[in-house]
């Protein structure tokens, strides 16, 4: 997926966004944004006394991921929370088979070097 343009350079960033400003990036309503909120549980931006919805980086990055979904890759919203319970799975499954492969390579490269050692001598 491309960058958003307003994230391309980190001078753009800005701390908060207003839900009008996030629902005119990806060209929703604001009521769609709102429901989003409700039907995703990871989804809760930071909301003012007035009970205004102030939406961080992170906060748009997760509207992006459910718009990728929704929206473009046709999922229904239960398709789209069962992928994301999927992905996470897969994400703590891969970093742990990369934890255990780091393991394997630190005892291959202690082999190399003692087998090293042993034929200098």
């Amino acid at each position: 997926m491309e960058q958003l343009p307003m994230f391309e350079n980190e001078d753009d960033l800005k701390r908060y966004y207003t839900i009008g400003e996030v629902a005119e990036i990806f060209g929703v309503s604001k009521s769609l944004i709102r429901y989003w909120e409700k039907e995703f549980d990871f989804l809760r931006p930071h909301k003012t006394g007035r009970g205004d919805r102030r939406f961080t980086a992170q906060n748009i990055e997760q509207v992006r991921v459910i718009y990728t979904l929704v929206k473009e890759q046709g999922f229904t919203l239960e398709g789209a929370k069962r992928e994301l319970k999927e992905r996470k799975v897969r994400d703590k499954e891969r970093a742990e088979w990369i934890a255990r492969l780091e393991q394997i390579r630190g005892f291959l490269v202690e082999l190399r070097d003692h087998s090293a050692d042993l034929s200098a001598d």
